[in-house]
């Protein structure tokens, strides 16, 4: 029995482990879906849509019938007395003696009776009002305008999901690619340092049976320890790497993953010259939209002041009952309740108040005056943006195209240079010179393959193109 419960919770504990290294396998597409599901600023941006949903009903429901329900019961420790003329009884005497008695005062210590008034105490020591009052709101110009305000506040909250969406698109594929641009890199310098380690072995017997000098051996040196450092760095940046992506993932830092696409793949893939030509609708640009309704938001603030010179008109109805007894008896089926019901109608009617709102809607006309110039200034910016990105990947695409080129020709330099060195015919200096500008070519074209991908996505973001 304890064999079969051992190997159960080995199972177990297998299984979960498995689960805890899965690796998730994603192309540059697919990272993009799962950001947009899974991604931190996007939960954000869905959860403020939901809340301004709920905004829009509050500021709806304020408008709506209001149903309160109120209880206070009372009890008086010490109940007050009420002081009444002892003249408005028939039998003064008759009263007074009563009142000495039942308060345990005389006539001639309390002045009060001596001046011929007598006192009362009204109702009982404790009572319960319970009560229910309706409330409905008849008109009010500011109900009005916060309910077209909630809504516009509902499609703000959504446009900030749209440029959400293109925000994350962008930092997942930044994100994608710095990752391949790392491996790149690393795979690149194991096969120049592998190269390099050769060249320094081959030079070191040569100069071991005196064929060349020790610099040209110590300059190799110089040249492979500063490879391995570069290579060192690389791989430890890949970390980092991997951990932005999966912040831009929404995922634990230290979740696995395997990028299915390559470097070289997306950046022939991301070469679409058509987007070039592509021309540019700034009334369709998610921050022309957010904009618009910047300028929207003003006018209303501005129409909202105007509202509070209008009167508002409110009614209610009340509906009460009343228990009253000397001790707690409001349980009982005999105790006695009296009702109460009450209809109203409030009208409040605003007549001045010292010019402040007309302060107040001066200061909104001069809100959407500003938002008018932010809209016009928006447009302009829009465009210059639209214009500058195309340049810029135009760029990326020619950088790309040349350094491809100039990456083989310093490939064939530098083989050239080894094969001259090795056999007398360059000195260490040329195969030196050779060697770093191979190094510079093969970064320069892993950064312009980097730069495609990246400068085709911030014009996808200039121009405003949908996510598919």
């Amino acid at each position: 029995m304890k064999k079969i419960v051992l190997v159960l919770f080995t199972v177990f504990f297998i299984h979960v482990a498995n689960a805890q290294e899965k690796t998730l396998q994603l192309s540059l597409k697919e990272a993009i879906d799962y950001a947009l599901k899974n991604s931190y600023n996007t939960k954000i941006a869905k959860n403020d849509i939901e809340k301004a949903k709920e905004i829009v009903w509050e500021t709806t429901a304020s408008g709506l019938p209001q149903v309160n329900a109120r209880l206070d019961y009372q009890n008086f420790l010490k109940q007050p007395v009420s002081l009444l003329p002892a003249a408005a009884f028939d039998n003064r005497e008759s009263v007074v003696e009563t009142v000495e008695e039942f308060f345990d005062i005389n006539r001639e210590s309390s002045p009060a009776v001596a001046d011929g008034f007598i006192p009362v105490v009204f109702g009982t020591k404790q009572n319960l009002n319970a009560s229910v009052t309706l409330t409905q709101l008849l008109f009010d110009g500011s109900y009005l305008v916060a309910l077209q305000a909630s809504k516009t506040f509902l499609k703000i909250s959504k446009q900030a999901e749209e440029k959400t969406e293109l925000l994350t698109r962008e930092a997942v594929i930044n994100a994608y690619g710095n990752i391949l641009v790392t491996e790149k890199s690393i795979e690149i310098l194991k096969e120049n340092i592998k190269i390099l380690e050769k060249n320094y072995s081959d030079a070191q017997k040569i100069y071991e049976n005196g064929f060349n000098e020790e610099e040209d051996v110590e300059q190799l040196e110089i040249t492979l320890g500063n490879l391995k450092n570069q290579r060192n760095s690389v791989i430890r940046m890949k970390e980092i790497a991997y951990q932005m992506l999966n912040i831009s993932l929404g995922n634990a830092i230290n979740t696995k993953l395997l990028l299915t696409d390559s470097l070289d793949g997306l950046a022939e893939n991301n070469i679409n010259l058509e987007l070039i030509g592509k021309t540019f609708d700034f009334s369709n640009h998610i921050d022309f939209k957010i904009s618009e309704n910047d300028r929207e938001t003003k006018r209303l603030m501005m129409k909202l002041e105007q509202s509070k010179y209008l009167p508002s008109l409110s009614a209610f109805v009340n509906y009460g009952r009343q228990g009253f007894s000397d001790s707690f008896t409001f349980l009982n089926n005999n105790q006695q309740w009296f009702d109460s019901s009450l209809l109203g109608v409030s009208l409040n009617v605003p007549i001045f108040s010292s010019f402040s709102r007309k302060a107040k809607t001066a200061q909104a006309k001069i809100a959407l005056n500003t938002a008018d110039i932010r809209l016009e200034e928006t447009k302009q910016r829009l465009a210059l943006q639209a214009k500058k990105a195309k340049n810029e990947y135009q760029l990326s695409i020619e950088n790309y195209q040349t350094s491809k080129r100039n990456v083989n020709l310093a490939q064939r330099i530098e083989k050239k240079q080894r094969i001259k060195f090795f056999e007398g015919i360059s000195s260490s200096f040329d195969l030196l010179q050779a060697q770093n500008q191979l190094y510079a070519q093969q970064q320069n074209y892993i950064q312009s393959m980097l730069s495609i991908i990246a400068k085709k996505a911030t014009l996808e973001n200039a121009l405003n193109l949908q996510i598919k």
